[in-house]
């Protein structure tokens, strides 16, 4: 019954996130979430750094997700150690390829693509369970189950994508096309439920013009079907079937990710099939091959309450923290866009 309660509670507490985050945050005052003075000008104005909801909803994604990971591998009886080891290289190499690869295929400076991190992860994650094993994994006579941690992978990534989809929201990127240039029967699908952003400096109003006309909400239908598909896997995975958990997580987010770009009015990079999608067919093809080479299941379940109590551990609480700090600092701190302050007396409340 604590899997039912547990998950329930869970997609509760999201749906109730989510009904918030999609009235809210297409508003102009959802992108910008403090200026920070930086170097003063001869005039006295201050130039600041802008830290931004994208970071902040970007951060708070990168932890929900490693949470729920960490509570699977414990539920698999697996250490934190082990889990620690296995995780904390995977996730610095997907943050760094987030910018990598979109500089590559969008050709910009300043852009990220949780695509482009996606897929890094799936490329190297088998590798990085392989080596783990036969370094760290001996040292400290431990093995790593191969089909089960990556179905707990592809479901933290639902996760994650699926809330993180709030900071391109709330930045206004990642936007859908415009309704009126939809087909006839996608626009009688949204025409009530639709998106129109506000705000000069929202990416979607530089970038296409399209600020106050109604586009489609491709941010909060990925929201909500990677969510789904991560509470549906996760249930599974509970139940002991990793195998089925894991093709559910992978195929729902993959082929919703190639089919939504046909929905997404930004730039992807040159051509009708754009690199991301390629990216995501042949994550499909490696991880059904990567299948293909391990042990299958025995079919025992995990015990959550084992996982959820392998979390209370002071070390990890201050290991999260600095996560959230870094990922907020990685994320949030905004190059395309800028802001003066003019810091004053009031001399009244002298």
């Amino acid at each position: 019954m604590l899997n039912e309660i547990f998950t329930l509670s869970l997609a509760g507490g999201m749906a109730v996130l989510f009904a918030w985050a999609f009235k809210k945050l297409p508003g102009e005052g959802w992108q910008i979430l403090a200026c920070v003075p930086g170097r003063k000008g001869v005039d006295g104005i201050w130039n600041g750094m802008n830290l931004t909801y994208y970071g902040l909803f970007n951060a708070f994604a990168y932890l929900f997700a490693i949470v729920m990971f960490l509570i699977m591998a414990g539920a698999l009886g697996m250490t934190m150690i082990s889990a620690l080891a296995l995780m904390v290289p995977i996730l610095i190499i997907c943050m760094w390829a987030a910018r990598f690869i979109a500089r590559l295929v969008e050709k910009k400076p300043h852009t990220f693509s949780v695509g482009a991190a996606a897929f890094s992860g799936i490329i190297i994650a088998p590798a990085m369970m392989l080596l783990t094993n036969i370094t760290i994994g001996k040292w400290l006579v431990f093995q790593i189950p191969v089909t089960e941690v990556m179905s707990a992978m592809f479901i933290a990534y639902a996760f994650g994508e699926g809330t993180g989809r709030l900071a391109c929201i709330s930045f206004g990127c990642c936007y859908g096309k415009p309704l009126d240039d939809c087909h006839p029967m996608i626009r009688s699908i949204f025409r009530k439920r639709h998106f129109v952003f506000r705000g000069k400096t929202k990416k979607i109003s530089y970038a296409h013009q399209l600020e106050g006309q109604a586009v489609v909400p491709v941010q909060a239908l990925t929201a909500v079907i990677y969510s789904g598909a991560g509470f549906l896997g996760f249930y599974l995975f509970l139940k002991g079937y990793p195998y089925a958990s894991l093709m559910l997580a992978m195929l729902v987010t993959q082929l919703w990710r190639f089919v939504s770009e046909f929905l997404r009015a930004d730039y992807r990079g040159n051509g009708r099939i754009s690199a991301y999608q390629v990216m995501n067919l042949l994550a499909i093809v490696y991880t059904l091959v990567i299948l293909t080479l391990t042990t299958k299941s025995d079919g025992v379940a995990p015990d959550l309450l084992l996982g959820i109590n392998s979390l209370w551990d002071p070390g990890l609480f201050i290991f999260l923290g600095i996560l959230w700090v870094v990922s907020f600092m990685y994320t949030g701190r905004s190059s395309v866009t800028t802001s003066l302050i003019d810091i004053q007396v009031v001399k009244k409340n002298i």
